[in-house]
């Protein structure tokens, strides 16, 4: 809030001291004759007095009266000049011919000096000194008041509307998280109230359709297992016959498609779940190695190819950490996984832990993966150009299944390129306290 304050404060400040300086130039230019008038009309009686001063008075002891006038008049200062000697311009001197005083203002329109022609030949000139410091003090203090009462008046005037951004600011941020109940409860006689009422419409609107998503998702799923089990038994039971053995290929075949159906049935009501922001993460203090060697040895059984080495690198100033161990073992057998299907030969697991947190890295050696795509394989059912084959592509819904789970328990997971020249997969879950 201070920040936008003091902007605030400063584009104030600058246009009302750029409208001081300004505006009265501009005013005075604007109606200079009418200032002349003004000031004439109030310095008239002052100046007949002094040009009757030096009528009464023989010319030889002018400047005696000079000298009193000056005495009388103080701070004003008295000049007696010469008309010629006066560098005046030809307006001023033709208004001086006339009989007229001579007029020059200063700042905002207030008289500089007035020069009254006595005779053909001499003017007296009243000169008004600039104000002594103490009086600058005391106007520039004036302005700093002013601008003080200003900054207070923009505080005033914008907490309440900061307060409520705020308030709308979380509220955004917690709808992002998954927190779809969350509203900004913003009264409408707030400046924002209108806002807050359209962004709460908003909430409710989605709020619904991502619960009828989920429902649908959740009802099709169950509905499927049904009769996918059912499938399953009834060939399990003809496999079990005597039959030739073509057939049995054939049977063996629809097994296995099956299977895999069932498989994207429990893929899909894992990521359902894991989409529910009522299901708070379970905080479990584990230790880190054992908790990595149970996640490698239920990988390592569905591993094909035997010559695949996955290294594990260990850089922990604590043996223990607190995290959700079911969501955190999916998404590491997920990334697993997938470095099994694309690495070359080898697979490397490093663990780093800090104060702030614990970072897991699984890199591999295969091809990588391309920058502009970096992103998207983390969508749900998107698998590159070069997975497209169900056999090594799965249903690409692993990747997203484990950034559900990190972002889950407040972390994050990214794809980066690997020091052994393919993939690696980032993953941070932050400490408990961070």
């Amino acid at each position: 809030m201070f920040r936008v304050l003091i902007r605030l404060y400063l584009i104030t400040i600058i246009t009302y001291s750029a409208a001081i300086f300004l505006i009265p130039k501009l005013v005075i230019q604007l109606f200079e004759h009418r200032y002349m008038d003004y000031n004439v009309e109030q310095t008239r009686g002052q100046q007949t007095l002094i040009v009757k001063q030096y009528l009464r008075t023989p010319v030889e002891r002018w400047s005696q009266v000079t000298e009193q006038l000056g005495r009388d008049f103080a701070p004003l200062k008295v000049q007696l000049l010469l008309r010629q000697d006066a560098s005046y311009t030809p307006e001023e001197e033709k208004l001086l011919e006339q009989g007229k005083p001579v007029i020059r203002l200063g700042e905002w329109g207030w008289v500089a000096d007035v020069s009254s022609p006595i005779n053909q030949q001499f003017v007296v000139k009243l000169i008004v000194p600039p104000d002594p410091l103490d009086m600058n003090l005391l106007y520039w203090s004036m302005n700093v008041l002013i601008g003080a009462a200003l900054l207070a008046c923009l505080l005033v005037w914008l907490r309440p509307h900061w307060r409520d951004l705020e308030r709308l600011k979380t509220t955004a941020a917690h709808l992002g998280q998954g927190n779809l109940s969350e509203r900004t409860r913003i009264p409408p006689s707030s400046n924002i109230g209108s806002l807050a009422s359209v962004f709460d419409t908003m909430a409710d609107d989605i709020e619904h359709l991502l619960n009828q998503q989920r429902d649908l998702l959740n009802a099709v799923s169950h509905e499927l297992r049904t009769p996918l089990t059912r499938l399953d038994f009834g060939l399990a039971l003809a496999l079990s016959e005597d039959l030739p053995q073509a057939s049995r290929e054939r049977l063996q075949s629809l097994v296995a498609h099956i299977r895999e159906l069932d498989d994207l049935v429990l893929e899909l009501l894992s990521y359902s779940r894991l989409q529910n922001p009522a299901q708070l993460p379970e905080r479990v203090d584990v230790v880190l190695d054992e908790f990595i060697d149970s996640v490698l040895g239920s990988v390592d059984d569905e591993m094909e190819n035997p010559e695949i080495v996955i290294d594990v690198a260990l850089d922990c100033a604590v043996e223990r950490f607190v995290l959700d161990p079911r969501l955190t073992a999916r998404a590491l057998q997920n990334l697993l996984r997938n470095a099994t299907r694309y690495c070359d030969k080898r697979i490397q697991v490093g663990v780093k832990v800090c104060p702030k947190g614990c970072e897991i890295c699984v890199d591999d050696d295969g091809i990588g993966i391309p920058l502009d795509q970096r992103e998207r394989i983390f969508e749900p059912f998107y698998r590159l150009d070069r997975s497209r084959d169900r056999a090594t592509g799965g249903f690409g819904l692993g990747l997203a299944i484990s950034r559900r789970a990190a972002e889950a328990q407040g972390g994050t997971l990214t794809a980066l390129a690997s020091p052994l020249g393919g993939a690696r997969f980032r993953l941070w879950l932050p400490a408990a306290g961070a």
